[in-house]
């Protein structure tokens, strides 16, 4: 005869939890458990950062033999950019430590990875803040970056719930120059701003001029009529850490606080 405590309950059962049957089980908790850690951290405000996963600071490019396929000036500029994600993060998470009310902070959060990524948790580091980091579980095992703080490194399977953290306690987003992820997550936000799905006002920036003129034509996008000359509205672009930092705080201070 089999023992009733030999027998598993199904939430104790491994093989069951990991199996076809309880996806909806796994979606479930990824949508539950990082609301409650949040609340635990006393975080409902973030600044969304996105970027590349394979960014590097200046002084490390100048250390690297680069692909031939690459173009080393346009390297340079993502650099760049790179370092200014570090100190913009930093300045923003400086400033939010000023407000007094704890509840009402806004915390810097990202993908969690390498990269751009990690520059934005660096910053938030060194602002001496907390920051998220909402990685995602790859094929290669992308892991969380070092710089994102105690206790608030995630890690999702399924990517539309972890876009749904992203986008769910966001106040501001910044766009630093990315590949197919980054314009996924940058055209998403546009999309449901457009479309009105999200209901409370988000600036967003998209930085690096250089980079988003060249590789997206918004322009033309308006000219061959398959946006609105408002759609345009919705972000700005910029590549001066001082006009971002003064553009998001001063409507962060107008909308949230």
């Amino acid at each position: 005869m089999v023992k009733n405590d030999e027998i598993l309950r199904a939430y104790d059962n491994h093989e069951f939890l990991h199996g076809h049957s309880a996806r909806p089980l796994r979606v479930l908790a990824e949508f539950i458990e990082p609301e409650e850690r949040l609340a635990k951290h006393g975080i409902s405000n973030t600044i969304v950062f996105f970027g590349s996963a394979v960014s590097v600071d200046t002084k490390t490019l100048e250390k690297q033999t680069l692909d031939e396929a690459v173009d080393p000036d346009k390297v340079r500029t993502v650099s760049k950019a790179h370092d200014a994600c570090v100190e913009l993060a930093r300045r923003l998470t400086v400033w939010s430590q000023q407000i007094e009310d704890p509840a009402k902070r806004f915390h810097v959060c990202s993908g969690g990875g390498p990269g751009m990524m990690e520059a934005a948790n660096r910053g938030a580091e060194l602002g001496g803040g907390k920051s998220i980091g909402l990685n995602i579980t790859l094929p290669f095992e992308q892991a969380v970056n070092p710089c994102v703080s105690p206790g608030l490194g995630f890690n999702f399977h399924y990517f539309f719930i972890r876009k749904f953290w992203f986008l769910y306690y966001a106040k501001a987003l910044i766009g630093f120059p990315g590949g197919f992820g980054t314009f996924d997550e940058v055209f998403e936000v546009l999309t449901l701003m457009q479309t009105k799905k999200i209901k409370k006002p988000v600036p967003i920036v998209l930085f690096q001029k250089d980079f988003w003129n060249e590789v997206i034509n918004f322009k033309a996008l308006k000219e061959y009529g398959v946006i609105r000359p408002v759609d345009l509205e919705l972000f700005r672009i910029l590549d001066d850490v001082e006009e971002a930092f003064e553009y998001i705080t001063g409507r962060l201070q107008e909308l949230y606080l």
